[in-house]
């Protein structure tokens, strides 16, 4: 899974694997439940960013905050 960012679409974070295509989901906690065929995009507008930087979007690779009974701690998504 590569994730991007476009500054076009800067409330939004692409995604794209070859299982899955190219994937636009809401830059939002959980946001990757509501991801949804990316169209009408131009490849080349998207900048490749480290797969952390989807951190609590549910993307898979990227890491969740997960709360325990007294902390937070991070772990990864799977």
């Amino acid at each position: 899974m590569q994730l991007f960012r476009s500054a076009m679409y800067s409330a939004h974070w692409f995604a794209f694997s070859p299982k899955t295509g190219w994937v636009m989901f809401p830059a939002e906690a959980d946001g990757w439940q509501k991801r949804q065929p990316a169209r009408g995009i131009d490849p080349l507008d998207m900048q490749e960013v480290p797969l952390r930087m989807g951190f609590n979007t549910g993307i898979p690779g990227a890491p969740m905050l997960a709360v325990g009974a007294s902390e937070a701690a991070l772990i990864e998504a799977a």
